[in-house]
Order: C-alpha cells, then sequence, then structure tokens
C-alpha cells in the first residue's frame, strides 16, 4: 500500500462537540477539544511546575528588611503565598477561562523587599503594590494598557526581563552564600567575591551547588517540575546534612532545614490586609514614591502580557487574526487584581507564571484546569510546616536557573545590530545587578533610548508617553541637585 498523504489530526485542536451540560458549556470543554480528566491533569501538572513559588517568595520577602528593621514572619508569608496564588488562579479560570496559572511574580517580590521596603514599612511597600494593581486595573478598562505597552521599543522590554532575570539569579547567588560582599573596611576595589575570602565553605554552600547542578541537569533533560524536584530533593538533603554535622544554625539563615515536628498545622494569616496605601509617600515623597508604583507596575506589566500571548498560543486559543486570546480584556483585568490582592495578602504582586504551559502540555485548554492548580495551593495552607524548613540553599538555585530560563528566552530577540536599540538594552541589563534597583535599570534604559534616538533624528518617532516617562525618570536621577538648588534638600 502507498504511503497515506493525509494529515494526522491533533485531536486537542480538532473542532470541538456540543456541550454535554452547562458545567462544559460554561467552561467550553467540549469546544475546545478537551475532557474533564484532561484538564484536571492539566492543572495538577502546572501546580507542580510552580510549586516551588511557595517556598522562594517567603525566602525572598524574609530576606528583607523595611526602614524600622522589621522582617516579615516566614510561616505567615508561606500562608499569604499560598492564599493568594490559589484565589488569583481560581479567579482566572472562572473569569477568563484559560489554563494560566498565577503567583507571586519573581523579579516583582525582589523589587518589593529589596528597594521599596528599606525606603517605608512593610505594609507602605505592600500598599505600593496595591496602587500598581489598581492603576493596571484602570489601565485595562480605559484601554491604555496596549498603547503603554507599544511606546515601549520591543528591544527595552525584552531587555528589561533580562535584567530582571540577571537581578534575580545575583540575589540567589548571594542569598546562598556563594557570593558575598568584601568588607568595606579591607577597602578592596573588588565589591563582591567568592564565597568567604575568595573560598567556598562550609555544608550550606554545598548545598546550594548541587542543587543548582541538579537543576539545570533536570532542565537539559526536560523534566517536568525539574525546579520542583530539585527543590524538594535538596532539602531532604539538607535535613539529613544538618542532623549528622555539627551546622550552626546561623549558617542556613532564615530556616534551618530540621524534621518538622508536624506536617500540617493551622494556616497563619497575619499578614491578610497589612497594608498602607499612601504611608509609602511620606516616607519617600510624591515623585520617588509615583516611580516605585511605575515600577512595580512596569515589572510585571510586559513579563504578564507575554506570558499570557505565549501560553495561549501554545493551546492553540489564538484569534488568527488579531493574535489575541478571546476575552483577553477579562484576563487582563485579573492580572490586574491578582497584582493588587497579592499586595493586599503582603505576598507581593501576582502575575501569570509561564510554568501554565507544564499544564498546556498536558492538554489543559480551559478555566477549569486552573480550579485543580488553585484548589491544590489553597491545599498548601495546611502544609506550612513542611515549608519553612526548607533552607535558603535549597531553594535559591531556583533563582539562577529562572534567570537564566528568561534570559534564554528574550536575548535572540534583540537587535543588537541597532545601536539605538542595542546600547539601552546593554545598560538596561547591566544596571539591574549592578546598582541592585529594577528601577534604576528601567530609567537608564529609557533614558538612553531617548538620547539615542534624538542624536540620530528620529525624536518625532518616539512616542509621547514615553518621552513622558523618561522626564519622569530624569527628575529622578537629578532629584538630589534639585533639591539642592531649590533648598529644599
Amino acid at each position: 500500500m502507498p504511503p497515506s498523504t493525509s494529515t494526522p489530526v491533533d485531536p486537542l485542536k480538532s473542532p470541538g462537540h456540543p456541550p454535554r451540560n452547562g458545567f462544559d458549556r460554561f467552561f467550553k470543554i467540549s469546544e475546545r477539544g478537551s475532557t474533564v480528566g484532561r484538564e484536571l491533569r492539566g492543572g495538577l501538572a502546572t501546580f507542580f511546575a510552580m510549586a516551588y513559588i511557595i517556598v522562594l517568595n517567603p525566602i525572598i520577602l524574609g530576606s528583607g528588611t523595611d526602614k524600622f528593621g522589621h522582617h516579615l514572619d516566614n510561616a505567615q508569608l508561606v500562608t499569604a503565598t499560598a492564599l493568594m496564588a490559589g484565589l488569583s488562579t481560581v479567579l482566572m479560570g472562572v473569569m477568563g477561562n484559560v489554563p494560566i496559572a498565577i503567583a507571586a511574580g519573581l523579579g516583582i517580590n525582589a523589587v518589593v523587599s529589596l528597594q521599596l521596603a528599606p525606603k517605608m514599612s512593610w505594609p507602605d511597600a505592600m500598599g505600593m503594590v496595591v496602587l500598581a494593581g489598581l492603576v493596571l486595573m484602570l489601565l485595562v478598562a480605559s484601554g491604555l494598557r496596549q498603547r503603554v505597552m507599544d511606546a515601549i521599543p520591543n528591544g527595552l522590554r525584552r531587555a528589561i526581563a533580562i535584567g530582571i532575570g540577571l537581578f534575580i539569579s545575583l540575589i540567589g547567588l548571594v542569598d546562598a552564600g556563594f557570593v558575598t560582599r568584601n568588607p568595606d573596611a579591607a577597602h578592596t576595589t573588588v565589591p563582591m567575591g567568592l564565597g568567604q575570602g575568595g573560598q567556598l565553605a562550609g555544608w550550606p554552600v554545598l548545598v546550594f551547588v548541587i542543587g543548582l547542578v541538579l537543576m539545570f541537569m533536570l532542565i537539559v533533560r526536560k523534566t517536568k517540575g525539574a525546579i520542583l524536584i530539585g527543590m524538594v530533593t535538596m532539602a531532604v538533603f539538607a535535613i539529613v546534612i544538618n542532623a549528622i554535622a555539627d551546622i550552626p544554625d546561623a549558617a542556613w539563615g532564615l530556616a534551618v532545614p530540621n524534621v518538622p515536628d508536624q506536617i500540617v498545622g493551622a494556616p497563619d494569616f497575619g499578614l491578610i490586609g497589612q497594608i498602607s496605601l499612601f504611608g509609602g509617600f511620606r516616607e519617600v515623597g510624591l515623585l520617588t514614591g509615583c516611580l516605585f508604583v511605575f515600577t512595580v507596575l512596569l515589572s510585571g506589566f510586559f513579563d504578564a502580557m507575554g506570558t499570557i500571548i505565549g501560553v495561549g498560543e501554545e493551546a492553540g486559543l489564538l484569534d488568527n487574526e488579531t493574535g489575541n486570546l478571546p476575552g483577553m480584556g477579562r484576563i487582563l483585568m485579573v492580572d490586574g487584581i491578582a497584582v493588587a490582592g497579592g499586595g493586599f495578602g503582603s505576598a507581593s504582586a501576582n502575575t501569570c507564571f509561564v510554568e501554565s504551559t507544564a499544564g498546556v502540555g498536558e492538554g489543559a485548554r480551559t478555566g477549569l484546569a486552573n480550579l485543580m492548580t488553585g484548589g491544590l495551593f489553597l491545599l498548601a495552607l495546611v502544609f506550612t510546616p513542611l515549608a519553612t524548613v526548607v533552607p535558603s540553599q535549597a531553594a535559591t538555585p531556583a533563582l539562577v536557573v529562572v534567570g537564566f530560563l528568561i534570559m534564554a528566552s528574550n536575548v535572540r530577540d534583540i537587535d543588537w545590530a541597532d545601536f539605538t536599540v542595542g546600547i539601552p538594552a546593554f545598560l538596561t541589563m547591566i544596571s539591574m545587578p549592578f546598582t541592585y534597583s529594577i528601577t534604576n535599570g528601567i530609567g537608564i534604559g529609557v533614558l538612553a533610548y531617548i538620547l539615542l534616538r534624538t542624536a540620530t533624528g528620529h525624536f518625532r518617532k518616539i512616542p509621547w508617553l514615553l518621552n513622558a516617562v523618561g522626564l519622569c525618570f530624569l527628575v529622578y536621577f537629578l532629584l538630589n541637585p534639585i533639591e539642592q538648588l531649590l533648598g529644599v534638600g
């Protein structure tokens, strides 16, 4: 027999069937060529691909200190992270009907912990996250979100994402003790070095190194849930090492890997609602406060948009003519609600997770998958004792891995041959980790782009929204001499 010339039919992309019942009709399960079993399996896969955030987010936020020397409680952060992820993910499933899960965004939590909190109280910092979410909702409702996104050149958007990836990678290296700051008393021109005195010392750092190697090995083998598997494995390894070796508790940092007294426990909701909407402006002033809100907004702005489109394309849900998901307005509105909700819960801004593609790969095509993912996050609330014994050295390898994945997916899309794009992109990328500030990176990149485009005679092609943003950043960087000139510093 001659070989068949017919094209195999993908059952997930074949024409849908009539709905079987109201539940099927609401989620469009049959219409999108899926089944309840496939949706639940996809939701389970997504949860295991992103469950690491329950441990990682508390470590990032817990490592920060506010202006008054206060730390956030680790157990309360675990509760806040799981609760807000669960509620946001379920809301996206019901309102947006897409298999896109939501949780505390990596990079945004670093902004909150390392930029906002040191200049104000924790409630003030979380209040600014809520304000960013409210602004985002207004942008969606007015249709300005797409216009603001269009105002930022693609190369600069990619560079912002890469800079955040490099920044959180550096945070992972520092929090693990792999990289440490050289004391100022040494009068050295080298600000940071390897381990202690140029050498890696101690079991905790070894846990980090082994964990990093393990995660990368799992990544290159395309193992599903690689980050979570690596984190759990190293947490168990750390508990064993801590039990047999004489390791001071202080060497581990925030969480000491001891066998927990209990596996389940009542969640602590003490951080929920602990916000001050406008208190941060009293601490840093109106301009700096607005720029902080803008930074939180921008940190998750493009990442969420790219994730939504990327996951939608992977699932075959994009409209062929517009390139958007059906119901994009509702999806973006939920994203804004998630940002504000994350701040309200003191879990930092919540955003869409690209790990949702793990569920799509298992067949998820509707919001029903989110009910499974969100439900598992809510179930995790009673397992807080397990999460609080994972040391940073077992979790921070994930920051380095995620930093690589962010860079790998964005760097090739920057037009390096166009120096008016390449130079601002480069400055954005290096400024974030080198100045330990995402705000500075964005501002330097925007100003460099405006100046270089102007120098090449293309000022009129720069969107006015971008010029307005650049003016705000110019005042931000020159705030000290302006205050001295006016005699108000």
